[in-house]
């Protein structure tokens, strides 16, 4: 009987120890992957491309003054770093970040780093007000989605390349 004691107690001490030190898997680990809206093929990125170049790249490269940047990137973890930050931003100002907007822009003429007079891009969250914080008259007629005030996203890597690069 006594050594059936020891068996059960190492038993319990066992499935604690599991409990408490095994990885769980995360709370969205059951969540399915959503194709989203607006995807288009390599083969329509090319064309919007190519009708770019044929249309505008002459005029934005002579109003630059130089071949000019056309396309702004950003590593993985900066986006998924800055969605962090804009969401949580958006939540502490009392605003529902619903979505993002990237906007042209070019650098002053001092800008460092050798980016003087070149286009950029930036982001920019947009969302409205939350259901808790706005009017009556919001809630009966919602406004539309605006850009919030939460800082923008810019200083990525540009490239006077088309696409594919």
């Amino acid at each position: 009987m006594k050594k059936a004691s020891y068996v059960l107690i190492g038993i319990i001490i066992g499935a604690l120890a599991t409990y408490f030190f095994c990885p769980r898997l995360p709370e969205n680990y059951n969540d399915k992957i959503v194709k989203p809206k607006g995807l288009i093929t390599p083969a329509e990125a090319k064309e919007l491309n190519y009708n770019w170049t044929k249309t505008r790249k002459k005029a934005v490269d002579s109003a630059a003054g130089k071949v000019d940047d056309r396309s702004s990137s950003w590593s993985l973890s900066d986006i998924e770093n800055y969605l962090a930050y804009a969401k949580n931003q958006s939540d502490s100002l009392g605003y529902d970040m619903t979505g993002i907007r990237v906007y042209l822009g070019v650098y002053p003429g001092n800008a460092p780093n050798g980016k003087a007079d070149y286009t950029t891009m930036f982001i920019v969250p947009t969302g409205k007000k939350s259901v808790s914080e706005a009017s009556i008259m919001d809630i009966m007629l919602p406004p539309p989605t605006s850009d919030l005030p939460v800082n923008p996203l810019n200083d990525g890597s540009g490239s006077g390349d088309g696409y594919p690069q």
